[in-house]
């Protein structure tokens, strides 16, 4: 199995659910600025609204970072919105909604599963320059935290101004990074 990491964002083109309207979302949109894409297996399901609910709580966050959340699913632009509509944990939600039908992203990201048409819960952070950063895939009964994902995040911005560092176990803004080197070996 080949990793994602440091490769490039494919081309994609997906209708979208956001701020109450349907949007045609493209790779050309993510250029520049830092996102997230945040597989999932489908709506009006289970675990699934608990992870997009606690990542909407940290999404003013993330856009404060310069991050753009992308939900993804393999269901419609319409059963995003019925969700929406429907949902008061969903409701909260003001990132877009991507609807991948075709499985199209969530092949390219290798979290599609052929034989039920849906995603495993795949998340991945994409730089400015359309690298893959983070690349993370779960089985479907383990939800994820948000909260995690936002430290992450603050990793690799970091890591992205101060090429010469790493972010060790646990590390958040304002923590001692370390950086590599042949003097560090053996006495962490």
């Amino acid at each position: 199995m080949q990793t994602l990491i440091n490769s490039q964002l494919p081309e994609f083109k997906a209708q979208a659910y956001h701020g109450g309207d349907f949007k045609e979302v493209t790779h050309a949109d993510l250029e520049g600025k830092w996102s997230i894409f945040f597989f999932y297996p489908a709506d009006f399901t289970f675990v699934c609204p608990t992870e997009l609910g606690d990542l909407a709580d940290k999404y003013a966050e993330l856009k404060e970072m310069g991050v753009e959340v992308y939900s993804v699913s393999t269901d419609t632009h319409f059963t995003h919105k019925a969700w929406h509509d429907t949902s008061d944990t969903i409701k909260k939600i003001e990132y877009p909604m991507l609807a991948d039908p075709t499985g199209h992203l969530a092949r390219a990201f290798g979290v599609y599963i052929e034989e039920e048409g849906l995603a495993y819960r795949g998340t991945f952070l994409i730089s400015p320059e359309g690298q893959i950063k983070l690349a993370e895939v779960q089985d479907n009964g383990i939800g994820r935290n948000a909260e995690e994902l936002v430290r992450k995040v603050q990793a690799a911005q970091y890591i992205a101004k101060n090429p010469d560092q790493v972010c060790p176990a646990k590390w958040k803004p304002g923590a001692e990074t370390l950086k590599p080197g042949l003097d560090l070996v053996g006495k962490i």
